[in-house]
């Protein structure tokens, strides 16, 4: 097939042993980043498959539309950036693991590296340092402090075991179902949302993004966080209502680290989450590490083979399967 590779920045893939993978394809990889669907359209036009780098690119009729040749898109996790009922219009598969066995570790050491780095205030002391500076204010401890997990998964109980190994508390809340089987767990769940937001020194958000989940994080959650608490979100920006976080940054009670945003790439220096000193950002690196990129992947291109040997999986929208000729890619 001819795959093509989508937003590689660092052209990383092809050094990485899942890449071995796709020998017997035909494949393009792009190293930059190109929003305009018809510019996108033009120098993929060859393309059967496209790989996806979780959201850097929407994908929807703008772009399927120009892509006759397209038969499958192959990602892993969640699609938000995919309009999934264009991909059948267009007679186009997607296929995305949606149930991998294990967490992203690399999110969750960098949401470590996030609460650490803000704690100890990490890059407005190195930044002293470098500008001839000797120390740049006071630090706090982590150790006896409690940490709100919101959301009961895979990655939010990986912070919490690095988190226990540094003598934090740990908390809970999230879904009926999910304080739920935190409760069975023996894990500790706050006995209101309230109480979760105000109980907690940090919170970390570990929650899919879903239109259900889209917003969740209202402005009265914020407002119950405590004087200098921090709110941290490896997960995705639109967990957080629009404009909720920087309301209340502007209103200089608490902290954040940040690693998502409402527009990625980001490219306003200006965006108070940017310039505001209770602030610590990173441009979406959660998952960016060779270790992650190998192990996800691997998943998504088993997918591409699979498609090309007759027996696609992980399909989102099977009944495009179900009406290729003979259930065979052509």
């Amino acid at each position: 097939m001819k795959v093509h590779i989508l937003d590689d920045w660092f052209d990383t893939l092809r050094g990485l042993p899942c890449f071995a993978k796709l020998a017997s394809h035909d494949v393009t990889v792009w190293t930059d980043h190109e929003p305009d669907p018809a510019a996108l359209a033009e120098r993929v036009q060859g393309a059967e498959a496209l790989v996806l780098f979780r959201e850097r690119t929407a994908i929807g009729a703008p772009l399927l539309e120009r892509l006759p040749n397209l038969k499958l898109i192959s990602q892993r996790s969640v699609y938000p950036h995919i309009d999934v009922p264009a991909c059948t219009a267009n007679g186009v598969l997607l296929c995305s693991n949606m149930h991998s066995d294990t967490p992203s570790y690399a999110a969750a050491e960098h949401t470590l590296a996030l609460i650490l780095a803000s704690y100890r205030q990490i890059p407005s002391q190195v930044a002293a340092l470098k500008a001839g500076n000797w120390q740049a204010g006071v630090g706090r401890t982590l150790r006896g402090r409690t940490l709100g997990l919101y959301g009961y998964g895979r990655i939010a109980g990986a912070v919490a075991g690095y988190a226990r190994a540094i003598g934090m508390n740990v908390q809970y809340w999230g879904s009926d179902a999910g304080r739920a089987r935190a409760q069975a767990a023996g894990e500790t769940v706050p006995a209101s949302r309230q109480d979760f937001f105000a109980s907690s020194d940090v919170v970390s958000l570990h929650v899919r993004l879903k239109p259900e989940t889209r917003g969740i994080i209202a402005a009265d959650d914020l407002a119950a966080m405590q004087q200098r608490a921090l709110l941290v979100n490896t997960s995705r920006s639109g967990l957080i209502a629009p404009g909720v976080l920087e309301a209340e940054i502007a209103r200089g009670r608490i902290h954040a680290a940040v690693d998502v945003f409402d527009t990625e790439p980001l490219t306003d220096t200006d965006n108070p989450l940017l310039t505001h000193p209770n602030v610590i950002a990173t441009p979406h690196i959660g998952y960016v590490t060779e270790d992650e990129f190998d192990l996800q992947f691997s998943d998504i291109f088993d997918q591409i083979n699979a498609y090309a040997e007759g027996a696609p999986i992980h399909m989102i929208n099977p009944e495009v399967w179900s009406e290729v000729d003979g259930n065979k890619p052509v």
